[in-house]
């Protein structure tokens, strides 16, 4: 019996994973053609969001949102709706919607232990079964991130896509309950609110880009180190913020 040659394999693997349908609702959104304006609206009400735009604890209504973006009621309504079901914001009976606070200390906390379980697991995954398409994907997304001007704006446009990053490793992975996990956290979109820092964005492309190199090299222990790394040295930048701010509440209560 002939059993091939190991290129043989390897075309036949690659050929395998390219020919898997591709579930178009994890596309980054930003990449998609046709996209109904609720989902635009949905993407630049998280972008104001993440790039402090939107202040927590402020209130947001349906036709000031309106006037605003120059669209129709019925998608802000619709997106708010879809913001509302992923508690991003809060909706006011006979007053709109309310923007939540900031997550708390705990909250950064667990969810981060969360991500150090789940994230490194996902990479390693996506370093196994990643088609060729998913990971031009990928790169797409880094390069979009790079090409970014400086600003509040771009800020959170970058949370986007930092996001988007980070969901396509863990569709690559295959795993849908990791997924769908991820997905219930919004953790891009809490800790972008937590802070604007254009220092952020150039230490977490560089972490993204080691990611990205160990799943396109197929090897499974450098993408889930490289991914926790990340998820690391992340949670110590967004934890010195916490103990800045505690250490800036002490001094007025001084």
């Amino acid at each position: 019996m002939h059993e091939g040659s190991p290129h043989e394999v390897d075309a036949a693997v690659t050929d395998e994973r390219d020919d898997r349908p591709d579930d178009d609702q994890h596309e980054p959104a930003r990449r998609k053609g046709r996209r109904r304006p609720a989902d635009k609206v949905y993407d630049t009400l998280l972008t104001q969001l993440m790039s402090q735009r939107i202040e927590p604890g402020s209130r947001v209504t349906v036709d000031v949102l309106a006037r605003e973006l120059g669209v129709s009621q019925t998608p802000i309504r619709d997106a708010l709706n879809r913001l509302e079901a992923d508690d991003l914001v809060v909706r006011v009976p006979n007053a709109g919607y309310r923007i939540p606070p900031q997550i708390t200390r705990d909250r950064f906390e667990d969810m981060l232990e969360a991500r150090l379980l789940l994230e490194p697991a996902a990479a390693r995954k996506a370093a196994e079964r990643a088609s060729s398409k998913q990971l031009a994907r990928l790169r797409t997304v880094l390069d979009e991130m790079a090409a970014l001007s400086d600003g509040h704006a771009a800020y959170g446009e970058f949370g986007l896509l930092d996001a988007a990053f980070h969901d396509l490793v863990a569709t690559s992975g295959g795993n849908r309950v990791i997924h769908e996990a991820l997905a219930r956290m919004h953790a891009h979109v809490h800790l972008f609110r937590l802070v604007y820092d254009a220092q952020v964005t150039d230490l977490a492309t560089n972490e993204h880009e080691e990611v990205l190199a160990a799943v396109a090299a197929r090897d499974p222990d450098a993408a889930a180190y490289a991914m926790r790394r990340h998820i690391l040295l992340s949670g110590e930048r967004i934890r010195r913020l916490f103990e800045t701010g505690a250490d800036d509440r002490e001094t007025t209560r001084g």
